[in-house]
């Protein structure tokens, strides 16, 4: 996926869920945070971040600028909570992401409802195999080790026994982990956050949801899907 006009600025507060301050061009200017999760580790006083521009075809917006990458050291981490979907439906589409025991995709629907769960996409390949793929998309690493979630998610433990459920009435299942940077050595649940989310994870697995990791190519402009990053459920 691509965006359609970036610049750089320096961070320099988050206000709230939504908004940050950043110095832009030497003025400092309200912006939009497009990921609602803490992001602590990411969003550092004079961190490099770089902005979706939408000065020139504003609209009804109130903010003309949308947070979307930030630098840690030398990783350049997406952070736009939006993109992940996007990334993974392209990526479905154009056969970059393999789902095992699937074939070529012929429907990729998103924001699909079961039971009361309402996943990132309803999918059906070439031969009638039918599943679901929940996407959650990762920016939180240490020592090249990328780790999910940064906060607790209840709605997440949700969304894994939906995966569980569908699994066991004869639908594939998937999780689909989207890391938003490149280099990882693995990705790990993040226990320490949330342990029920863990051990969710765990016992889907172990009930044939398929857990898979992909890493993507990030610029400032631009997050494609490339390789995929081993998983140790277990840490």
């Amino acid at each position: 996926m691509k965006y359609e006009k970036v610049v750089s600025a320096k961070f320099i507060a988050r206000v709230n869920r939504f908004v940050a301050k950043v110095l832009l061009n030497g003025e400092e200017v309200s912006v939009h945070v497009k990921n609602t999760g803490r992001c602590r580790e990411l969003l550092i006083p004079d961190s490099d971040v770089y902005l979706e521009d939408f000065s020139y075809r504003q609209g009804k917006r109130k903010l003309l600028y949308d947070l979307i990458a930030v630098r840690k050291g030398e990783l350049l981490i997406n952070m736009d909570s939006q993109a992940p979907n996007k990334v993974a439906g392209e990526s479905m589409k154009n056969g970059s992401i393999s789902l095992p025991e699937m074939s070529a995709l012929t429907v990729i629907r998103p924001e699909q409802v079961y039971g009361d769960s309402r996943f990132d996409f309803y999918i059906e390949d070439e031969n009638g195999e039918k599943g679901y793929v929940e996407v959650k998309g990762v920016t939180l690493e240490n020592e090249r080790v990328a780790s999910f979630p940064d906060a607790p998610t209840e709605r997440g433990v949700k969304h894994i026994h939906g995966l569980v459920s569908a699994k066991e009435n004869g639908y594939h299942s998937y999780m689909l982990f989207v890391i938003q940077m490149e280099g990882m050595r693995k990705l790990i649940p993040n226990d320490v956050t949330h342990r029920q989310f863990g051990e969710t994870l765990r016992y889907a697995a172990e009930r044939g949801v398929h857990i898979l990791a992909y890493a993507c190519a990030v610029t400032p402009d631009s997050l494609k899907i490339t390789n995929t990053v081993p998983i140790a459920l277990n840490g």
